[in-house]
This record gives structure tokens, C-alpha cells and sequence, in this order.
């Protein structure tokens, strides 16, 4: 808003001082730097593919079109080339993303609660063994995700795919753990002499004042839900792959000239599901993310 009133004269460069002016141009600048590859994604998808072949890529459409959009969605590209569009892999990136997320969230939150606040024998150990393991790289728990999941009868099916994210989510116990850490002790043992039990007073007590966090821990999870390609494409079964393995079907299964408008449409829209709810919920975000840190 502030550059917005510098560049419509409604703020002076005198009122607003050189110490801030640096920080909001600063900031502008890094924002035009992170959102210059989806403007440069949304325009090329607008444009006929004879228009990118020619050389204009940085430049508005000179005949501004959908085409490209409506190939990504629902296939049936021309010429010799052949793809499938990303509308079928998209009900299948819901039925995963959506219980994942909510699932691995309320699981890691409830983890995190236990953690802070029942000690019990071995704690510090399995504090210690998520730490850990946050830092390890995800090639690592493709082999042993992938035995287990076949152990449970669960491979080739979105069902394994699920229980994949709500395995691997498990170092996100860490978010909650140290957000409980500050919670009032007086309230869960008042709860405690009234009669509430563990999960009484997780989620009638606890659950309740942890909304900014939550809604935090949803957002990460429901992105890194979103955009995995590695667990969809060795886990996920062959008629019912996620969208970021049709993605790559399609700008990989196609033969002669390859579209480019298509394959920008195609990005644009994988990602529109993240930036939406990026949209909603991002005020949600900011908050959970600030919370706690003032203390007092």
C-alpha cells in the first residue's frame, strides 16, 4: 500500500523517510522477483504457440487466447503431438490432499500436546528422534515408507498414499510441541480434578487456543501435500495419479513441436489450488506464524 501511495503521489518521499522508502522498495523488489515466474508462466499460456516459436516471450499476447488453457485442462492437443489433460488427476490430488492434510495436522498437534504436557518415560528421546529427523533428506523414508505400505497390503493405492503423508508429517509434532510448551499447566490440572481425561482436555481445552498454529501447520501441510511428485509418482497407483504426476505425463508424452503454451497453462494451473488458499487464509497465516512472540 505504501509504494502504491508513493507511485499515485498520495505519500511524499520526505513524510514517508529514507530508512522506510529503502524497506518498502526492498520489499517490492523481492516480491516482483518471487512473482515474476508466474506472471511470465500466465503470459505465455495466453499466447498461440506460433507467437512463442517466433521469439516473443517477455512481451504481452499479441492475440491474446485460451487455447492453451483448454488443452491443459482437457487434452486433446493438435498436430502431431498428443496429451492428456490435468482435469481427471486433479480429483485424484483432493482425495489425497484433503484427509492428508487434515489428518496430519490434527496428528501432529495432538503429538505435540502429549509431548509438552504428559511426560512420560523416553520423552526427551522421541523429542530428540523428530528433531532428528526433520533434517533428514525425504530420499531417505521413500524405501521404508514404501516397504511398509506394501507390508499393510496399501501399495498402488491412493489409501497408501495418505497414510505416506501421515507418516512422514511426523517431525511437524515439533511446531505444536514448542507452541504448547507456553501453555498455562493450571488449566489442564483444574481439568484434571473436574474429571477430564487426555483426549477430553485435548480437544475441548487445548485444541481451541491453538487455532493460529493450526491453521499455519495446515497451510504448510496442504502445499507440501499438493506439489509432492516423488511419494505420487513410486506410491500413487497408474489409473489414479495425482496432478503433479500428470503434469509431468504431459509435457513429457507429447511428440513433434512441443507447446509451450500449454505447458505454462498446465503450471499455472497445478499451482492455483495453493494460491488460493494462500489467499484465504493468508491473514491466518501472518497471525500463527507471530503468535507467541510476544510474550506478557
Amino acid at each position: 500500500m505504501k509504494i502504491l501511495e508513493l507511485v499515485t503521489g498520495k505519500l511524499s518521499f520526505t513524510k514517508l523517510g529514507f530508512s522506510k522508502l529503502a524497506i518498502y522498495v526492498t520489499l517490492a523488489g523481492m516480491a516482483a522477483m518471487f512473482l515474476l515466474p508466474a506472471w511470465f508462466a500466465f503470459v505465455n499460456s495466453l499466447k498461440s504457440l506460433g507467437e512463442i516459436q517466433a521469439g516473443n516471450l517477455l512481451y504481452l499476447p499479441q492475440v491474446w487466447t485460451i487455447e492453451g488453457w483448454r488443452k491443459a485442462w482437457g487434452g486433446a492437443c493438435t498436430g502431431a503431438s498428443s496429451c492428456a489433460g490435468l482435469a481427471p488427476y486433479f480429483k485424484n490430488s483432493f482425495i489425497v490432499v484433503i484427509p492428508a492434510t487434515l489428518l496430519s495436522t490434527l496428528w501432529a498437534c495432538f503429538n505435540g500436546y502429549i509431548l509438552s504436557k504428559w511426560r512420560f518415560r523416553g520423552a526427551d528421546l522421541v523429542f530428540f528422534v523428530l528433531l532428528f529427523g526433520s533434517f533428514l533428506p525425504w530420499g531417505l523414508y521413500l524405501l521404508p515408507l514404501t516397504r511398509i505400505v506394501d507390508w499393510l497390503g496399501l501399495s498402488n493405492s491412493l489409501l497408501g498414499l495418505i497414510l505416506v503423508h501421515l507418516m512422514y508429517s511426523l517431525p511437524l509434532t515439533l511446531f505444536f510441541r514448542n507452541h504448547f510448551v507456553g501453555f498455562p499447566d493450571d488449566l489442564i490440572k483444574a481439568a484434571r480434578i473436574d474429571g477430564a481425561g487426555l483426549f477430553t482436555i485435548f480437544w475441548r481445552i487445548v485444541l481451541p487456543t491453538c487455532k493460529p498454529m493450526f491453521v499455519v501447520v495446515l497451510i504448510m501441510q496442504f502445499t507440501a501435500i499438493w506439489n509432492d511428485f516423488m511419494f505420487s509418482l513410486v506410491l500413487s497407483p497408474s489409473h489414479a495419479q495425482p496432478v503433479t504426476v500428470g503434469l509431468n505425463n504431459l509435457t513429457n508424452s507429447q511428440t513433434g513441436s512441443p507447446e509451450y503454451n500449454v505447458y505454462m497453462a498446465a503450471a499455472f494451473i497445478t499451482s492455483l489450488p495453493t494460491i488460493v488458499v494462500y489467499i484465504l487464509a493468508g491473514k491466518y497465516f501472518v497471525r500463527g506464524l507471530t503468535a507467541g512472540a510476544v510474550k506478557g
